[in-house]
């Protein structure tokens, strides 16, 4: 069973170092974008360096490197799934150097009333994909070490948020009335589809994870709307917040 994934009594067999050579230490922290648009803004705003490239069979995505308040952070658009997003996380880690990761991006919302206007912080993410298991002792839900460490950050800032525990599905085709209603009845206020997974990755390797969501989409068992969808993707508050937070991990 996939449940049973885990071991950590065994060496890999496929080695990363096969791919990219000896480990970089070139920076410290590293924002993980899921938006093209924000993405770009970054690009067209800052000066940008190349200082590594994920490679794959299907098109390698390039790593870069920009200062803010004279602070050196990486950056890349990573691919979508918990499956992708955890080897492109543990990759640009090897050949960059990055110990720290700010991720943020969209979910849906599966509680209208305590996410409507707040940036979400996620406490604990329930294990509805496959790759966290090969990182952690199986489990239902999956701690998410930093979240109180986050919000002390976004209470400085004055950003508005709530913390509480999210769902990461490997599919959200199948995201079912039956499943919403589960989940929700567990505690969990939001979906999306890659947290489990990178969270279990940092927390094996040793990396620090700091991951917040803005809800765009609404999932009630009567329903879905998806109104709010592109703003949540692509809205630069994200941006600002995420280098903010860079700044202060």
């Amino acid at each position: 069973m996939i449940i049973h994934s885990f071991d950590d009594k065994t060496e890999p067999i496929v080695r990363i170092g096969d791919f990219y050579g000896e480990p970089k230490q070139l920076v410290d922290r590293c924002l993980i974008v899921f938006s093209k648009e924000i993405h770009r803004h970054l690009l067209e705003t800052f000066p940008c360096e190349q200082i590594a490239e994920i490679g794959a069979c299907n098109g390698n995505t390039p790593v870069y490197k920009m200062t803010y308040k004279r602070q050196e952070i990486a950056f890349y658009l990573t691919a979508i799934g918990s499956a992708a997003a955890t080897a492109y996380c543990r990759e640009v880690s090897w050949m960059t150097g990055a110990k720290k990761f700010v991720m943020f991006g969209s979910c849906g919302s599966l509680d209208r009333e305590k996410t409507a206007g707040k940036f979400i912080i996620p406490t604990e993410s329930y294990r509805g994909e496959g790759c966290s298991y090969y990182y952690a002792p199986p489990s239902d839900y999956l701690t998410v070490p930093n979240s109180q460490k986050l919000a002390a950050i976004f209470t400085e800032l004055g950003v508005p948020h709530v913390l509480g525990r999210v769902w990461t599905t490997d599919s959200m085709l199948r995201e079912t009335a039956g499943l919403v209603a589960q989940r929700k009845a567990e505690g969990c206020i939001a979906v999306e589809m890659e947290l489990a997974g990178v969270q279990a990755m940092c927390s094996f390797e040793g990396l620090s994870l700091y991951d917040f969501l803005e809800a765009g989409d609404v999932l009630e068992e009567s329903g879905y709307e998806m109104e709010g969808l592109h703003g949540a993707n692509h809205g630069l508050a994200k941006l600002t917040i995420a280098l903010e937070t860079a700044l202060r991990i």
